[in-house]
């Protein structure tokens, strides 16, 4: 690989990091805003969308789309939307904790599209990783079996499994949105993410109740700052990394989000961590760890960077 590549490889991992720890401190600003949760989505698809294609027109970087571009821009934008709405609603019907942990299930499915698509030996060599960050998620989420999910003896189990299910659907959305951003090579970042969201805010448009809304200068605030940091730059860092990293490294540099978050919680909620939730963020440390400097499962000494193919 040539020092371009390995800059380009570079730059997008520290894009990566950025957005997912950006990702990880959304639900402080969601939280201070006061607003429902629909409201927040529309109003950071608008502020986002509009603030990057304002600075593509900006900088000049507007490209006309091909048909097979415009297909995929809106294939990733339709399957985007509808995955913020089944997470939303499996938080409604399942707990937090539940939705969390399976929606973290997507970088599996995003190496298994990708295996399906393309040839890239980075893919499966990262799989023992992915499964000892996703473990750590598991333990670092607090998940109690016993009392969120098997609770059968009240009749809430049925909205438990539906809530699982819908954030399984929404982790196999997310990363079918990848990967059709991936399939978008040339095409500057802000203007993908750009069209996206306000094809995002268009759709909810007509969800979303007003009647409650609160004009007090904090909600202001914190949504401009979801807006234009939280989704304008946080999207515009993640889709250029889409396009510059394979596939293993976005799949675990992705469980920094949960890891940021949980930092979050005890920082500003003041949640006291047990031993167990401890051990998760450690796992989760040490997966992204050995992505960053490219260990084998059974040994710390750096794999040869060697692919057996490239993107299509």
């Amino acid at each position: 690989m040539n020092s371009n590549s390995d800059n380009s490889g570079n730059s997008g991992k520290w894009q990566m990091v950025a957005a997912m720890t950006l990702s990880g401190t959304i639900g402080l600003f969601v939280m201070a805003s006061g607003q429902p949760a629909m409201t927040v989505v529309l109003l950071r698809c608008l502020i986002g969308g509009l603030s990057l294609l304002a600075l593509l027109y900006w900088q000049g970087g507007w490209q006309n789309l091909n048909a097979s571009q415009v297909k995929w821009l809106l294939l990733g934008a339709a399957a985007l939307i509808i995955n913020w709405l089944c997470l939303f609603s499996a938080y409604r019907l399942s707990s937090i904790s539940i939705a969390t942990v399976v929606y973290h299930v997507q970088p599996f499915f995003l190496l298994i599209l990708l295996a399906m698509t393309q040839k890239d030996g980075q893919i499966w060599r990262k799989l023992p990783f992915l499964l000892l960050a996703f473990a750590g998620v598991v333990f670092s989420s607090g998940l109690d079996i016993r009392h969120d999910f098997l609770r059968s003896a009240d009749g809430h189990v049925s909205r438990a499994l539906a809530g699982a299910g819908l954030a399984l659907l929404a982790a196999l959305l997310y990363a079918f949105a990848t990967l059709a951003t991936r399939k978008l090579q040339g095409i500057a970042p802000a203007q993908i993410a750009g069209l996206q969201l306000l094809t995002g805010a268009i759709v909810l448009l007509p969800m979303v109740d007003f009647s409650g809304w609160n004009w007090h200068w904090q909600s202001w605030g914190s949504l401009l700052l979801l807006g234009l940091v939280h989704t304008g730059l946080m999207y515009k860092l993640m889709y250029d990394a889409f396009q510059k990293l394979p596939a293993a490294s976005i799949a675990t540099l992705s469980f920094i989000y949960p890891l940021v978050a949980l930092l979050v919680d005890v920082l500003f909620f003041a949640t006291v961590l047990s031993t167990w939730q401890l051990l998760g963020m450690s796992m989760i440390l040490l997966a992204v760890l050995a992505n960053q400097r490219d260990w084998h499962f059974f040994s710390t000494r750096p794999a040869l960077n060697v692919e057996t193919g490239g993107e299509t």
